[in-house]
């Protein structure tokens, strides 16, 4: 069974930075796609940030040079490193693994960020 269990987040004034982990069980993550997303209260679910198994990397122009994703194969741990945070990054952060049975998601995080 595959599961994604996240952790951090928080609420944090503009400017500062927060980190996002996901952990994995049931899959290794290095071997497929993966990706945080984020929702809005009212908004769509917006993909932020994803890497493919050979840490290709991939931003939304509003992350572009302020959010890292990398992943630590040796715990099978995937992270969003957030930094210069916004008012409008303030969302429920998730993590997804798109494999060959599917796709998983964690359970979601807040974030809020106070101007």
């Amino acid at each position: 069974q595959v599961q994604l269990v996240q952790s951090g987040g928080g609420s944090v004034q503009a400017g500062g930075s927060l980190r996002l982990s996901c952990a994995a069980s049931g899959l290794t993550l290095s071997s497929y796609l993966v990706g945080w997303f984020r929702q809005a209260p009212g908004k769509a679910r917006e993909r932020v940030a994803t890497m493919t198994w050979s840490s290709g990397t991939n931003y939304v122009d509003s992350v572009k040079g302020r959010f890292t994703i990398s992943r630590d194969n040796a715990k099978n741990t995937m992270y969003l490193q957030m930094n210069s945070l916004k008012p409008e990054d303030t969302a429920v952060y998730y993590c997804n693994v798109n494999y060959i049975r599917g796709v998983a998601w964690g359970q979601g995080t807040q974030v809020t960020v106070s101007s």
